[in-house]
């Protein structure tokens, strides 16, 4: 019998490393246009998002939004929009990415407060469903449809 790394392998996903961190979340490095990041991957976030202060960094064109982040003990927090974003995850690729910006520094105080280094952003259930994601638990890697 196969593995599910074979098996995954053959239909054409690409397995991407995972990091767990001392917080039990995984960590995953992208590039958002060309920059390198960390991320936190989190199925229970709807979109993708990175922190404000990383918006020179990732070179996004932000414009305001309606719409209202909540999250990890926050409600209700201001964000802005960035579209037609380029993101690459291990050797899987997606152009006109859509990213949610807002202050993501409630949950890097709580990731350092827990010895964990911070991070640029949040890869959502949006990015895991355009790639049909799956995740190895076990083994610790995120497999996604090339």
């Amino acid at each position: 019998m196969e593995s599910l790394q074979e098996f995954l392998l053959n239909k054409g996903y690409t397995k991407i490393k995972l990091h767990l961190t001392k917080t039990n979340h995984f960590e995953i490095i992208a590039k958002i246009n060309g920059q390198k990041g960390l991320f936190i991957l989190d199925t229970g976030a709807s979109s993708s998002c990175v922190g404000f202060e990383a918006i020179d960094t990732f070179k996004l064109k932000a414009k305001e939004s309606d719409i209202k982040a909540a999250g990890a003990g926050a409600t209700d927090m201001l964000t802005q929009i960035s579209k037609r974003n380029k993101l690459k995850i291990g050797k899987w690729k997606k152009d006109k990415v859509a990213l949610i910006l807002f202050n993501l520094s409630h949950v890097n105080t709580a990731l350092v407060n827990h010895d964990s280094k911070p991070v640029d952003g949040i890869i959502g259930a949006d990015v895991l469903k355009k790639g049909k994601a799956v995740i190895d638990y076990e083994k610790k890697y995120l497999y996604l449809k090339l």
